[in-house]
């Protein structure tokens, strides 16, 4: 158990939150939730023991061991891949250095003996027999070959450092778990194998996440970062939103009898309740939800930007065609004879195990790269507007303040300061945010901008580089629900599950060995048809 008491956080000057007072128990997973900048990941330091709170203190049970996501790809580099996930447990990891250290001198003596005896029985007692092969059944589980366990960590790709990593951290069954941002990196079968891990870990598991779906299957419980403040909620995700928001118009309607209130509560939570759960406590869970009072439901603080694409024409018989399309970069084909065709209308996800696959494909969809061979023909009708998955190149001008960068994408009546700052002030850039540089704007931010450019250019189709990227869940979720609403088409990468699922009705998978496309289906029937997957492992 992990006991929160009377903390409170000055940081870098400023008071991140105080008067927290928290219980963590086991067979919970927690979902930490809160706007970018609330401070989500320093909360996680705090309970790690990595950062000292102000005031109040952090405790844990005795003997529980906490291990975390290590957010250093390169941390390993000289490692092998087994030793490395077997470092998720410190302690173990240590005893068996020093055994093998003893073991290997020459002037083994009679104290040696005896210490080694020691550490023997300590090494039993923690099951270090089966160490080897715990940390190899859970590489493989995510994704990782036994021929790789014994590679070097230098050797491996990014996403394979990261799947080892996540290892390193499940290893060894730790007391209380802490994860942040887990899903980063990780592919489809991963996150649903992580999901199903998770949803059935019998000790403590806190997890800061931008992935809703994700999160509305494997957390029991909310912890939100909000007015300065950290509390916990039941229920998952979308429990937690919707019953802000239920708050917050039950707040508002000031006339509402207190019985028409609760009865609106009992109502949305037994529909709430009927939802199916991964979890094995589902059923304790929907007990815990049914217990909650008008009390227990709070309005939220969190603002929302204001997304909405309009179209300057309207899209003619053709969208666009892909025809045998092949690319090779440093050597290593990227792109094979991919073929397919997108028609007006159609909102296509453009998905691959390999990231590098989806945006060379966007690169050349958008006419920034050619391809090797094959074509790309758009419709006469066709206005695409890009956004990149790196941004950079289109904020080189770092002089520029904010007002001023989107000012060169604004025509004749778009281009005066009051319009341009209302603009503006939809999309959370208040008062003096405008006047910013944009050399000194957050991951968060470009993405804000690029997003102000693309309604202001008014395309018929947009293009879109993995856009949740670097946004918070508000953003992402009036992303999401503009994308649903607009009225051209789009194609799009993306990581997240719940934003392909509710807005693609058009899926194309693509690797260096082809494609598998499929049109009038959603991301979870793709996932879930059997044929389909046989194509889709013929591509890796």
């Amino acid at each position: 158990m992990i006991t929160v008491s009377d903390v409170s956080l000055n940081f870098s000057g400023r008071l991140l939150y105080d008067d927290v007072n928290l219980k963590f128990t086991p067979g919970n997973c927690y979902g930490v939730i809160g706007a970018n900048g609330a401070g989500k990941s320093t909360f996680l330091k705090l309970l790690e023991g990595k950062l000292t709170p102000t005031t109040g203190t952090i405790t844990t049970g005795p003997n529980e061991r906490i291990s975390s996501l290590n957010q250093n790809h390169f941390g390993f580099e000289e490692f092998e891949v087994l030793e490395t996930v077997i470092q998720g447990h410190k302690k173990l990891y240590d005893i068996m250095k020093e055994k093998d250290a003893l073991y290997a001198k020459a002037d083994f003596t009679e104290e040696d003996g005896l210490k080694a005896a020691d550490l023997e029985a300590q090494f039993a007692e923690m099951d270090g027999w089966n160490a080897e092969a715990d940390a190899s059944q859970l590489l493989q589980s995510v994704g990782i070959a036994e021929s790789m366990h014994t590679q070097k960590m230098s050797e491996l790709s990014e996403s394979e450092k990261v799947k080892v990593l996540l290892a390193q951290a499940l290893f060894g069954e730790p007391d209380i778990l802490l994860l942040d941002e887990p899903t980063n990196g990780l592919d489809v079968q991963t996150i649903s194998w992580l999901e199903d891990f998770l949803a059935d870990y019998p000790k403590i598991v806190i997890v800061v996440s931008h992935d809703r779906h994700f999160l509305n299957q494997v957390c029991t419980e909310m912890c939100d970062v909000d007015f300065g403040k950290i509390k916990l909620y039941v229920g998952n995700y979308d429990f937690w939103l919707e019953s802000s928001q239920l708050a917050a118009k039950l707040q508002a309607n000031a006339n509402a009898k207190k019985e028409e209130k609760i009865k609106e509560l009992q109502e949305f939570i037994a529909r709430f309740s009927a939802n199916a759960s991964k979890s094995k406590q589902a059923t304790s869970r929907k007990k815990q939800l049914e217990k909650i009072t008008l009390d227990d439901i709070k309005p939220s603080s969190r603002k929302y930007p204001f997304v909405k694409f309009e179209m300057q024409r309207e899209l003619g018989n053709d969208l666009v065609r892909v025809e045998n399309v092949s690319k090779t970069i440093d050597g290593v084909k990227i792109l094979d004879n991919v073929s397919f065709m997108i028609r007006p209308g159609e909102k296509a996800a453009i998905i691959s195990r390999n990231d590098l696959a989806t945006t060379t494909l966007m690169q050349i969809l958008a006419g920034k790269l050619e391809p090797d061979t094959g074509s790309v023909t758009w419709g006469q009708t066709a206005i695409p507007s890009y956004m990149p998955r790196d941004l950079d190149a289109n904020f080189n001008n770092d002089e520029l303040s904010i007002l001023d960068w989107l000012r060169q994408y604004a025509d004749k009546e778009q281009n005066d300061n009051t319009f341009l700052r209302g603009f503006l002030g939809k999309m959370l850039f208040s008062g003096d945010d405008i006047d910013k540089q944009i050399k000194v704007l957050s991951g968060g931010e470009k993405v804000r901008c690029m997003l102000s450019k693309m309604m202001l250019e008014k395309g018929n189709v947009l293009l879109l580089d993995d856009p949740t990227n670097h946004l918070d869940l508000e953003s992402i979720t009036s992303l999401n629900d503009a994308l649903i609403d607009f009225k051209g088409s789009l194609i799009f990468t993306s990581h997240d599950h719940q934003f392909i699922q509710t807005i693609a009705d058009h899926i194309v998978e693509v690797s260096g060995k082809g494609v598998v496309d499929r049109f009038d289906t959603t991301y979870d029937e793709f996932l879930n048809h059997e044929t389909v997957q046989e194509q889709v492992k013929e591509l890796y």
